[in-house]
């Protein structure tokens, strides 16, 4: 959202907010009969005047926000509004609509994504069965979901694990690698203990 109306920024859906117990629709468009921005988005300084948020000294956003912040700049303010906090994102509403389950996963963290090992080994398929053709390309991309075993996909997903096991240990990404590969062929191959020296490492 653009701090004042119209320019180019989203026309959102109607909001909502409480006054005295009761909650009260808020359009975020201007409506088609409006003297100045018909039709238009509102903007942050319109939606937080209308509900009674608004404060002259106020700036769009910060350039960092203190992590207790309620009241810094409209953005934070409207981040913690419940309207705001409870939209689910458009992707989301269409996966959702659709009867599948969607799952947000952290960004910037492929190792814990193992949707990104499936993709890697795609993309290698897909490569060393190409003639550089958008044709050959689409009849090759069923082939190349489908070249991924899906006894493959299990360990990516029981690797995974292993990585979200060693951050909620609150291990460093440094350590947490150390254990995952704790449990890889090359360092760890008994099913009965762990070796001496994997476990100093863990110390």
């Amino acid at each position: 959202m653009n701090l004042r109306p119209g320019g180019k920024q989203a026309k959102m859906r109607n909001g909502w907010y409480s006054n005295d117990g009761v909650n009260i629709i808020q359009m975020m468009i201007f409506p088609p009969d409006h003297p100045d921005h018909l039709d238009k988005p509102k903007g942050m300084k319109q939606v937080l005047v209308e509900r009674g948020l608004w404060d002259n000294k106020l700036n769009m956003h910060c350039k960092s926000c203190p992590d207790d912040a309620t009241t810094c700049c409209a953005k934070r303010i409207l981040e913690l509004q419940p309207d705001f906090k409870g939209q689910k994102s458009l992707v989301q509403e269409v996966i959702e609509v659709a009867g599948h389950l969607c799952i947000i996963l952290p960004k910037f963290h492929c190792e814990l994504n193992f949707i990104e090992y499936f993709w890697g080994a795609v993309k290698c398929w897909l490569r060393e069965h190409c003639d550089y053709t958008f044709v050959t390309l689409k009849s090759n991309m069923p082939k190349a979901l489908a070249s991924v075993d899906t006894l493959v996909i299990r360990k990516w997903q029981n690797r995974m694990m292993r990585w979200m096991d060693a951050y909620r240990a609150d291990l460093n990404a440094k350590d947490a690698q150390l254990r995952v590969q704790a449990f890889s062929s090359k360092k760890y191959t008994s099913h009965r203990r762990v070796p001496d020296r994997v476990a100093a490492a863990f110390d």
